[in-house]
């Protein structure tokens, strides 16, 4: 079964624009991108748009996971509860003509957008590579193995497959996690502060003979 990609918040929140628009609820990433496309220029896409690259939780019922409702004053009908204004897929306040209702599954509620899943926890790590002594600080996914963020330091060194990867002098297990390889978390007390480099958790990168370029 092929693993999921876990995502941090900060990942998501680059993804903010009418061309690239991501959004997080109950855990999970979305990628809303294509359904921009599908409505473009729809005035009912403000709303996402203003919550673009955010968590949208807050727009649901836990329980049902479907978007919260209030009783409309009004009529006293049953109505979902929009305070930033109706958007896609959200029926009108009243009966109409124009709007159709045969829309299928409601963009909360289709797969199709689902990216991945939104961390639980990050961590802070500094990789070392100790051939060039160059450092570099990644803010990562407490469930990515060490695998998945190799795949995010290549960016930085392109041979990091080429090195083999330490914490305390031991070889790690690229197939597991940063605790499931006993690396302890930074200290929460310094954790954003200047001093912080020096509380993260450090892996030392040794290099190999050959040159892996992925």
């Amino acid at each position: 079964m092929r693993r999921p990609k876990y995502f941090t918040p900060k990942e998501v929140s680059r993804h903010n624009t009418v061309k690239d628009i991501w959004v997080s609820y109950f855990g999970k990433v979305y990628d809303l991108t294509p359904l921009l496309e599908e409505f473009k220029g729809d005035v009912l896409l403000k709303p996402i748009i203003e919550c673009a690259g955010k968590d949208i939780s807050n727009w649901f019922d836990p329980k049902t996971k479907d978007i919260l409702t209030h009783v409309d004053l009004m009529t006293g009908c049953i109505k979902y509860y929009t305070p930033r204004g109706r958007f896609i897929h959200i029926p009108p306040p009243c009966p109409r003509t124009d709007w159709a209702n045969d829309l299928g599954k409601p963009w909360w509620k289709d797969n199709r957008y689902e990216v991945g899943l939104l961390s639980a926890k990050t961590r802070w790590i500094r990789i070392i590579n100790t051939l060039t002594s160059q450092e570099q600080r990644l803010e990562v996914c407490s469930e990515e193995t060490l695998d998945e963020i190799l795949q995010q330091y290549l960016r930085y060194n392109s041979h990091a497959s080429s090195y083999t990867w330490k914490h305390n002098g031991v070889n790690l297990d690229m197939s597991k996690t940063l605790s499931e390889n006993g690396i302890p978390e930074e200290d929460e007390f310094y954790c954003g502060s200047p001093d912080c480099n020096l509380f993260s958790p450090s892996i030392c990168l040794y290099f190999n003979d050959d040159l892996t370029e992925l």
